[in-house]
């Protein structure tokens, strides 16, 4: 899909000479001069994947959608250029069913048919003999038998092998899909365009372009010496790139009849660059040539994780935790292991192990110690293998956190329990439920203009003489872990006598490093719940008393009625910490306890009356704060004009 503006000029003044009025026509005729060319591409592509039998099971598909605009310079800046403008979308999704593939097998096939007796014993004699009398080599009559196979009869499977083969077959469903988004924005671009937005006298800017490519520095060398870009003094503008990753990829399990288990991982990833390309005469004409200015990157990072290892641990906001110390202790691993590696710590006398036991430019408040001590600590893992951040590429497609690896999250739940002999009698339904949930992010890291690395060797190395630390390639101002049970553990429950109950509990986490001034706030939240309702139709009115005329005057209720009640008690809490400071503080939080009950009555199938009352009591953790108590009651009526 393409799109085309123009504007026919028009001569200054009014149209009153035959020279103004055949320019105009003369203008209108070639249609005008281009303001705007906008050009959409998209492709997809399923996979044939169902004509071939062993893959049916699986459905691929690809999309690429490619936009590209051509944006005209103002009149009243002509020599600064025109706007190149392009994007690219890819994308890629797997969606597998392996409940098909299980069905190709007979025998998978019986692991969810009950069997018996008569079907082993069927199975077992699936041969039969038969015995027939044939003409022999000499030609005498002689007896043979042979046994014929039942194709009908179907395997039969017992408990212990079901049990097995259903923990074998689990996997039901399995979805992957990756996308990536690219934008790049050229501004100062000299050449006009023509059909498909391409200029075929000058072949610029390129079908590539065009059709989405992402362009590097090299791309814009090509163009600036066939003198695509403007060479204006004043010329100022923004050359920028964007670029967006999302990968995604989630499973079903079912081990067990009734037991459901859904886990997924997730990976985002964005980067935005900047820069000014520009034409500089440095010499008054001798040493004149187009520069990279000023380059800049920001973006952000997140992945799905795993930090529960050290959740349950004690804690007290008053008290530096025991994790918060293995977190300043494996500072002085990572400084070994980064020290070691780079070569530049070992360029010099007087570099390598300082007296402090830290490496040279890697001391105790580097960025590139930090990160992975403290992803270290509050994850469990062992800091002589928690990944380093590889930080030397300044691509815009290059994540400098890549060694990160998403991890698993998951939701449980669980509803056979009526399934066992006698509970069918209790409930009607009884679920058990089980969640976790946990991110790691760095968001809003961006590149160090004092970052070098004068022998390319891959390692910063500009010794910043201020913080005593190498200056990495990108600045990372806060490091944040997000987990929670949500719930830890759940029961939602059906009584056969319309009684209902749920209780939960959960727990949840938010840890925030800052890598500014060296703080770490801690969020540590736990939630119990307790909700119970019942329902009722012919409700007797209590003593034998007559109810109100605007509920029907009886004694007894006509319609349903619904009684409801949930009480919560929340406790949350804020501590901060600081490196290399033996104290702690809190500085937030409360006790929140929260009872609502309410009862709800349809009066008619258009007309609800509901009571309720709402009252939540809040105690603060810390003196600054005031205790509250907020309630809230009354009646509302509720009216459906709906036919």
């Amino acid at each position: 899909v393409a799109t085309n503006n123009s504007r026919v000029d028009e001569p200054a003044g009014r149209i009153d000479t035959k020279a103004k009025k055949d320019s105009v026509i003369t203008n209108l005729f070639r249609g005008g001069r281009n303001t705007l060319f906008s050009q959409t591409a998209s492709f997809s592509y399923t996979l044939p994947l169902a004509k071939i039998p062993a893959l049916d099971f699986v459905t691929a598909n690809i999309k690429y959608q490619a936009t590209y605009k051509w944006i005209g310079a103002s009149r009243l800046a002509v020599n600064l250029g025109n706007f190149l403008e392009n994007g690219q979308q890819k994308e890629g999704t797997v969606q597998m069913d392996f409940n098909r593939l299980y069905q190709k097998s007979k025998l998978l096939r019986q692991l969810d048919v009950p069997s018996n007796i008569e079907d082993r014993d069927r199975w077992r004699n699936r041969y039969s003999k038969v015995t027939d009398s044939v003409t022999n080599k000499l030609g005498k009559r002689v007896l043979r038998t042979r046994k014929i196979l039942n194709k009908n009869a179907m395997p039969y499977v017992s408990t212990p092998l079901k049990v097995f083969g259903k923990l074998l077959t689990s996997l039901k469903q399995a979805n992957i899909s990756v996308g990536e988004l690219g934008s790049t924005r050229l501004p100062g671009y000299t050449d006009s365009t023509q059909y498909l937005g391409q200029n075929f006298k000058s072949m610029a800017p390129g079908f590539d372009f065009i059709l989405g490519k992402q362009v590097d520095s090299n791309w814009l060398n090509r163009k600036a010496a066939k003198g695509l870009i403007t060479k204006d003094s004043s010329f100022n503008y923004l050359f920028q790139q964007n670029y967006d990753q999302t990968i995604t990829a989630s499973a079903t399990l079912e081990p067990v009849r009734d037991l459901n288990i859904t886990v997924n991982i997730k990976k985002s990833f964005s980067k935005n660059y900047t820069e000014t390309f520009r034409f500089i005469d440095t010499t008054g004409g001798t040493n004149q040539k187009f520069m990279h200015l000023t380059p800049y990157s920001t973006g952000g990072f997140d992945v799905s994780y795993i930090a529960f290892k050290t959740l349950f641990g004690k804690f007290d906001p008053n008290r530096v935790s025991e994790t918060f110390k293995t977190f300043q202790n494996n500072r002085v691993v990572l400084s070994r292991r980064l020290g070691k590696d780079n070569p530049y710590t070992q360029a010099q006398p007087g570099r390598g192990l300082q007296a402090d036991g830290y490496y040279y430019g890697y001391g105790k408040y580097a960025v590139d110690v930090l990160i992975p001590s403290f992803i270290a600590a509050y994850t469990g893992q062992n800091p002589e293998n928690v990944s380093l951040i590889k930080q030397t590429d300044g691509r815009t497609k290059t994540n400098p956190f890549r060694s990160i690896l998403p991890k698993p999250n998951w939701n449980i739940s669980y509803n056979g329990l009526t399934k066992i002999k006698g509970m069918e009698k209790i409930f009607n339904s009884f679920n058990v439920s089980h969640a976790y949930n946990g991110s790691l992010s760095m968001n809003g890291f961006t590149s160090a203009l004092l970052y070098q690395d004068v022998s390319r060797f891959g390692y910063p190395s500009f010794y910043d003489t201020v913080s005593k630390a190498f200056i990495p390639f990108f600045l990372v101002p806060n490091v944040s872990i997000q987990e929670q049970f949500s719930p830890l553990l759940g029961f939602d429950m059906q009584f056969t006598n319309q009684f209902q109950a749920k209780f939960e509990y959960a727990k949840s986490r938010t840890l925030s490093l800052s890598l500014y001034d060296y703080q770490l706030s801690e969020q540590r939240s736990t939630e119990f719940s307790i909700g119970a309702g019942y329902r009722k139709r012919g409700l007797k009115a209590p003593f034998g008393l007559k109810l109100p005329k605007f509920l029907g005057g009886k004694k007894t209720l006509e319609n349903e009625i619904s009684f409801r009640m949930d009480y919560r008690i929340r406790d949350n809490v804020t501590a901060n910490s600081r490196l290399d400071q033996d104290n702690n503080f809190a500085t937030g939080g409360s006790r929140e306890i929260t009872i609502t009950p309410t009862i709800d009555y349809f009066l008619s199938n258009r007309v609800n009356l509901k009571f309720y009352f709402d009252q939540r009591k809040v105690k603060p953790y810390i003196s600054s704060s005031a205790p509250t108590t907020n309630t809230r009651a009354g009646v509302q009526v509720r009216i459906s004009l709906a036919q």
